[in-house]
């Protein structure tokens, strides 16, 4: 055999190990490009779904945001309402309570005097004794 023929065998071995990792390589990108494929095809009702749900989302958070708003607009109102009140009836209303609690304590010192008749009468005469 001459060196010709030992170096195209060797060549033809070579070629014939590099050509089983190179179809399965094909393969591969095949399988790939597939995979790529229905990707992409399920990818178009998967955008349009989050695109529906989004907007059922946006207009949920636009009655969330008038509800929010219609909350602050009767807290504004009962906080006026609050403060005409206070201002109206407020003093009088304090005034009044003050009254009515002093003559309950005059009522119930009179009472409490009227039942122990002589307990201040000692008491003057102590200190006019002195």
């Amino acid at each position: 055999m001459s060196p010709g023929w030992l170096a195209a065998g060797a060549f033809v071995l070579l070629v014939l190990l590099l050509a089983i990792p190179a179809f399965k390589a094909a393969r591969f990108f095949d399988e790939a490009t597939i995979a790529m494929r229905k990707a992409h095809e399920n990818t178009d009702p998967l955008f349009s779904e989050a695109n529906t749900t989004l907007t059922h989302v946006n207009t949920q958070l636009e009655r969330v945001d008038g509800i929010t708003a219609n909350a602050r607009a009767v807290t504004g109102n009962v906080s006026a309402l609050t403060s005409l009140f206070t201002a109206t009836l407020g003093g009088p209303l304090v005034k009044a309570a003050a009254l009515s609690y002093g003559l309950s304590k005059a009522v119930k010192a009179r009472r409490k005097a009227a039942e122990q008749p002589n307990k201040h009468a000692k008491r003057r005469l102590k200190r006019g004794s002195r």
